[in-house]
């Protein structure tokens, strides 16, 4: 039996205005066209009603969101005293800024935490303006916090960027301390549990943090897709159905034991499973269920791409 009546994929951006197309916010579902809301306070406000329709009708819903839900271990505990990833959820939740241009202060944020360090971890500011404290190079290696989580590690795909990098080709650090900061509002609701941070057996949304890259191959075969990152929450939602359908999707959401430090550094879903995911993957592709949704037409979804930016 199916854990979950709907899958979403959130591809998150850091855009510091608004953005529509390629790297820009992709909301994917396994049943409904890919949206691009420009902001992320719109990617809220879709994401708040999708969650009220499932709550209203009894659905059970798993949301996947495309950047990192924890840091390497130790962080939590020297920022806010606390450990665990969750910690810093609440730290950041508190501090970040994000208005309705999408001028957000994360690297204000990241800036505030190298100082509490005492030495630079996070960096890349791509900003004309330096930010004191976030140096744009990465910086010598902190002896205690290493780059890498261990769900990062290489499994025969790309291997994600560090947490720590918040600009770049393939950076993620930007995406993650403002995506982080808008779901710890959401988690705050009855009924919301965080994967693999809280129990999510009776929780009727869990939140976990996926990789599309895991399924790259099929992404980059799909096609009539606007832009890839339409391709990777479309076809993404569409595995993770495949193989919740087929009962295959609970081995996925369990802790990896490669993983021992699972509360501060979180778990990408599907590290360890790429056997599964490939196949699941292949036999999604061959089916292309979302061709119908694309003949009906995508709510917010641009006719053309644009260029990249987390400025």
């Amino acid at each position: 039996m199916p854990l979950f009546d709907r899958i979403m994929i959130l591809d998150w951006s850091a855009a510091g205005s608004p953005k529509r197309g390629r790297d820009s916010i992709w909301i994917g579902s396994d049943r409904a066209p890919a949206q691009n809301p420009e902001t992320r306070r719109r990617a809220w406000k879709l994401l708040g009603c999708a969650l009220s329709r499932a709550r209203k009708t009894g659905e059970r819903v798993l949301v996947g969101a495309d950047f990192a839900f924890g840091h390497p271990a130790g962080l939590a505990r020297r920022i806010t005293g606390q450990p665990g990833a969750l910690a810093l959820w609440d730290h950041l939740g508190a501090a970040h800024q994000d208005d309705d241009r999408n001028r957000s202060n994360y690297r204000d944020l990241a800036a505030a935490m190298n100082r509490a360090l005492g030495q630079p971890v996070f960096w890349g500011d791509g900003r004309k303006l330096a930010t004191p404290d976030l140096p744009r190079l990465k910086p010598r290696a902190h002896p205690d916090l290493p780059q890498h989580r261990a769900t990062e590690a290489a499994s025969g795909t790309a291997r994600p960027k560090s947490v720590f990098q918040l600009a770049g080709a393939g950076a993620v650090g930007a995406q993650s301390l403002t995506g982080i900061a808008w779901l710890n509002r959401l988690r705050r609701a009855p009924g919301i549990a965080v994967w693999p941070f809280q129990p999510c057996d009776s929780a009727r949304v869990v939140l976990t943090e996926v990789y599309p890259s895991l399924i790259g191959q099929a992404v980059r075969a799909a096609d009539g897709f606007a832009c890839r990152d339409e391709a990777e929450v479309t076809v993404l939602a569409h595995v993770l159905r495949h193989l919740d359908d087929a009962d295959a999707l609970a081995p996925l959401l369990m802790p990896h034991p490669a993983i021992t430090a699972l509360a501060d550094e979180g778990q990408i879903l599907g590290f360890g499973h790429q056997p599964a995911l490939d196949a699941a993957a292949a036999a999604v592709l061959a089916a292309r269920p979302w061709r119908d949704q694309l003949l009906g037409g995508a709510v917010d979804r641009p006719t053309t791409s644009s260029a990249s930016s987390n400025s």
